[in-house]
Parts: C-alpha cells; sequence; structure tokens
C-alpha cells in the first residue's frame, strides 16, 4: 500500500513537470505577431518584417469558384469507337484551383478591347497592333455554302449576344486576356485596399503609366511609370491594425495580390468537367462517368424538367436545334451562358455550347510515367530580363515586341508596364534535377524509343550521321509570314511532301463538345487540337487561378 502512495505521488510529480515544460513551450511559440524563430516583434509600427499573420483563405477572385483538387482517372475508360487511341486511361491527381463559373463571354472580352483601344489608341503609329491583334477574327462565321453574316456582323459587339460565349479567339489572345485580366482585378484589389491612388485605374493611366502585377511585385515604385503619387505606400493597418502607420507597399506577404489568371490545364478542365465531388459510387471514380452530369443520356430524367436537353450540341445531320415548338435545346449556335444546369463543382457548359482552349500543347498520349501531378505540357521557362542598373528591365512604349503569325496577323508579345522576359540559359538549368532545359514542350519527343523509322527523318535536311538524333519527332509544316522593309507580307512555305504530321510545338489541346459537334464529342476525356494562332466559330475558352494554400477549406480529413 505504501509503494503504491510514493508511485502515485511520483507520477503526479511527473504530470507536472510535463505540463511545465508544455506550457514554457507555448510561450515560447510566440503570438500573432511575435517571431517564432527569434522572439522579435512582427508588423511593428517601428519596422522590421512585415507579415499577414492574420490571412485566413484565398478567397474566389471575380467570376471564379473553387475546385478542390484530388485524383481521378484521366481519359476513356470505354470503347474508342473513333479509335483515335490519343486519350487512354491515366490516373492523376490535380490540386485544388478556381475555374471561371463560365466561358468568358463577348461583354467580358469587349471590355478588354475597350480598355486597349483608350489606352493605347489604333491611331497612333506605335500602337496600331496592339488593339488589331486582340480582335477576334469575325470571319470565322463565314462559310462558302452559307449565309453567315449576321453572325460576322453582329456577333461579337451586338447587345443581344453580350452574354453569349467570345469565339474566334485563337490560343495565344486567349492568353492574353488572361494576362490583362490579372492586373486589372490586381490592381482594383490594391486600390480597395489604400495602396493605389483612388480612381487612377480610370483617370491617370495611359500608355506610358500603366500597371503590371509582376512589375509591382518587383518594384512598387516603378508602376504607373514611376509615379509615386498613384502607388502608394498604403495603410498597415490591414497587417499590424496601426491606422498611423503608412509606409509599406503591398507584397506577396500582404495576401492581397491573387495568383495570376490563366488558362486551365488539360488535366485540371476534365478534372472541374467530370466533377466527381457530386457521387460517391466506385464505377464513377474509375473514370465511368460520360458526362459532366450523372447519367448516360443527354436529357434531363427529373420530373420538373423530363426530356430538356442538358447542353447545346448538334443534334443530327442538319438539325442544330431541333423541330420549331418541340423539344430540343433551344439553340442553333451558341446559346447564353448559364442556359443548362451545372456541374456538381458549380460550373456551366463543361459540355456543349462552345469547346474550349486548355494550356496544353497537343500530344497523342498523356504521359503519366513522367508525371502524375498536375500534368501539363508546355512549360516554357523564362526569367526577368536584367537591366544595367541591376533590375528588371521594364517594357516601354519604345521596347515592344510583336510576332507576325503564319496567317499574316500581328500580335503583340508584351505591353508597357511589363517585365521584359527572356528564355533561361543552360547556364540557369546547370545541375538541376528537375529540369534541364527552358523549353520543354517536346520532353521526350524524337528519342529512339518513340518513333518509327527514326534515321529516316534526319536526312530530310542534309542531316549527318552525327546529328540524326536531334532531329523532332513530329515534323509538321512550317508556313511562316514575315515583313519586308516596306512592311510588305513575305510568306515562306515549307515542302510539305515528306511531312508526316501536323503535330508541332504550336499546336494546342481544345476540350468539350460545342455547338457544331454530335454527342460523342460531349464527354471531358475527348481531346482535339488546333493551331495556337487560329480560331474558329466553335472555340471559346474560360480561366482559372491556382489555389494557395490547404487542400480544402475544412480543418480536419474527411473519414
Amino acid at each position: 500500500m505504501k509503494v503504491n502512495k510514493i508511485t502515485a505521488l511520483n507520477m503526479l510529480l511527473a504530470l507536472a513537470v510535463t505540463l511545465g515544460f508544455t506550457s514554457c513551450s507555448k510561450k515560447s511559440s510566440g503570438g500573432g505577431n511575435t517571431s517564432s524563430a527569434t522572439g522579435w516583434k512582427i508588423n511593428d509600427k517601428k519596422g522590421g518584417f512585415q507579415h499577414n499573420s492574420k490571412y485566413k483563405k484565398q478567397e474566389a477572385a471575380p467570376g471564379l469558384v473553387e475546385v478542390e483538387g484530388g485524383t481521378f482517372t484521366m481519359g476513356r475508360v470505354q470503347d474508342d469507337v473513333m479509335h483515335d487511341w490519343n486519350n487512354a486511361p491515366t490516373q492523376q491527381h490535380v490540386q485544388s484551383f478556381f475555374m471561371d463559373e463560365t466561358e468568358v463571354t463577348n461583354v467580358m472580352y469587349m471590355e478588354y478591347l475597350d480598355w486597349l483601344k483608350t489606352i493605347f489608341p489604333p491611331t497612333e503609329e506605335n500602337y496600331k497592333n496592339i488593339y488589331v491583334g486582340a480582335l477576334p477574327d469575325t470571319l470565322v462565321w463565314r462559310s462558302a455554302l452559307g449565309y453567315n453574316e449576321t453572325m460576322t456582323n453582329n456577333y461579337l459587339r451586338h447587345p443581344a449576344y453580350s452574354e453569349y460565349p467570345v469565339v474566334g479567339v485563337s490560343w495565344i489572345q486567349a492568353v492574353e486576356f488572361s494576362k490583362w485580366r490579372t492586373d486589372r482585378v490586381n490592381e482594383g484589389v490594391l486600390e480597395k485596399e489604400g495602396y493605389i491612388k483612388k480612381d487612377a485605374k480610370i483617370k491617370d493611366v495611359t500608355a506610358e503609366n500603366t500597371f503590371s502585377t509582376e512589375a509591382y511585385l518587383e518594384s512598387p515604385s516603378k508602376s504607373y511609370g514611376g509615379n509615386e503619387e498613384i502607388a502608394l505606400k498604403g495603410p498597415r493597418n490591414k497587417l499590424a491594425g496601426k491606422e498611423e502607420a503608412k509606409n509599406v507597399y503591398a507584397q506577396r506577404t500582404s495576401g492581397l495580390i491573387l495568383p495570376e489568371y490563366r488558362l486551365p490545364t488539360e488535366a485540371e478542365w476534365e478534372y472541374a468537367a467530370i466533377a466527381l465531388v457530386g457521387n460517391r459510387e466506385y464505377n464513377l471514380y474509375r473514370g465511368n462517368k460520360k458526362y459532366p452530369w450523372k447519367g448516360m443520356y443527354t436529357r434531363n430524367g427529373k420530373r420538373v424538367k423530363k426530356g430538356d436537353q442538358l447542353a447545346n450540341f448538334k443534334q443530327n445531320k442538319g438539325d442544330y436545334g431541333g423541330i420549331a415548338g418541340w423539344s430540343d435545346d433551344n439553340a442553333d449556335i451558341t446559346a447564353p451562358v448559364k442556359s443548362y444546369p451545372p456541374n456538381d463543382f458549380g460550373l456551366y457548359d463543361m459540355a456543349g455550347n462552345v469547346a474550349e482552349w486548355v494550356a496544353d500543347v497537343y500530344r497523342p498520349i498523356v504521359d503519366d510515367e513522367a508525371n502524375d501531378f498536375n500534368y501539363y505540357r508546355g512549360n516554357v521557362y523564362m526569367k526577368n530580363k536584367i537591366g544595367e542598373d541591376g533590375r528588371a528591365e521594364v517594357v516601354t512604349t519604345e521596347t515592344i515586341q510583336y510576332d507576325t503569325l503564319a496567317n499574316g496577323r500581328i500580335q503583340y508579345r508584351n505591353l508597357p508596364g511589363q517585365i521584359a522576359q527572356e528564355p533561361i540559359t543552360e547556364d540557369d538549368a546547370y545541375l538541376r534535377q528537375n529540369y534541364t532545359r527552358g523549353d520543354n514542350r517536346n520532353y521526350k519527343d524524337g528519342d529512339k524509343q518513340s518513333i518509327r523509322d527514326y534515321y529516316s527523318f534526319g536526312a530530310e535536311d542534309g542531316a549527318t550521321p552525327e546529328n540524326k538524333f536531334t532531329e523532332k519527332m513530329y515534323n509538321a509544316p512550317q508556313n511562316k509570314v514575315s515583313a519586308d522593309s516596306a512592311g510588305e507580307s513575305l510568306i515562306k512555305k515549307v515542302d510539305t511532301k515528306r511531312r508526316t504530321t501536323l503535330i508541332n510545338d504550336d499546336v494546342r489541346v481544345f476540350k468539350g463538345g460545342s455547338w457544331r459537334d454530335r454527342a460523342y464529342w460531349l464527354d471531358p476525356a475527348q481531346r482535339r487540337y488546333y493551331p495556337q494562332d487560329m480560331a474558329t466559330d466553335y472555340i471559346g475558352f474560360r480561366c482559372a487561378m491556382s489555389k494557395v494554400g490547404p487542400k480544402s477549406s475544412k480543418k480536419t480529413a474527411r473519414n
């Protein structure tokens, strides 16, 4: 009995000591405004390290809804009746991200055009190709044996089509729109939070005086052409609760600046379209879900709207919308966004209406042996161009660069106010294990194992035996258009006799069926490709944005 009392006493003492150490540990770890590393104060009004210790989570940016990431079977697991052999099933995982609730509409794109036309007047010689290069190709509506001039003249600008998805936009134009949208949204956020002069984005912006997100982060004082009356050292009360302290610019540590708008990757788009979040059936998880909605049919099975079409697509040969007055998809060309029910992620028109550009360069296979996490083919790593002063160069009105596309159109590569970019070099990738070059679009192409009759490709351009192995696997025609000193177009056509494919590093994947397509193409696993500098009347796009922080907003893992 005595021994038991001593044992119990020792246990109580040990517990007290443990609790004491735990208490000390908690005290020494620091609070929200005290560093756990140094014990120094964070966000002190006297100066020092500034950090948003009250940051909670990334809010959805304008137009976006959250898509919680996860694993899924990418590609088809059902019969491939077309024998495309380009979408074999692979298991992939994508991180959480945000995606546009709808396709980018005509009115959204016209806001972009209006901004370009206002800031860079096409009447001025130095800017004439900026606005024109961003214009959608409205002539895509024309057909040699069809009368479609109404859409050619009205579809983009008439208010009757405001909420219809924009078409006639190339992949390159969609990317530039996404960059513009990033800057305008972040400009508005910083104005709201007091870091940019109120209404400056409307009243004070000129061609020499614009805002770029990346340029602001690199050097806030260079924003708006270096006008420090516009880019303000905003109120630190957003971080530390001190209204009188106004001596810091917004930085990434503030948590205010949003990641960039961009085109979704093919894996992200397909994952978002399938929307397995609303299903708990094993066979659907394994890739047997055929459409963005539940079921194997294109018509609504619910009692109230039974028989209604769930997407806008071509019903049959010569049938784009059914018989007048009868049940159909209520659209002969495109339809206004949100005309059909959303999928379980809350995304509209992930099947039908228009097909959509995604970020990826096309290849016939998705190489899950190389990567099965955030899969994407198309990485071209760039770096900031550093000037003589050791700082990143900002593009000016005199240093705008343009590209002449294969169809003769001129497209701007950058805008004044943005940071000039240049490709990374071999020295930049030296001894890296995760990548060895800047341009990874043709990663693992042309290796001996991936090509039939490999040596024959080297002889086309007079290659020697020593460099035959450097030839590319995909040798599509490379037609180019350039301008001479007088501004006349010079067309260079490449001999196509020995060309074996239409695939090259400049063709991009587009996903989903459209108003021109039969139901076969509504399957999110289907994939097609098109040149990145060309446009059609059935391809549109929507933007995505990466999610920073945790995979889910829930604090604990699900059972």
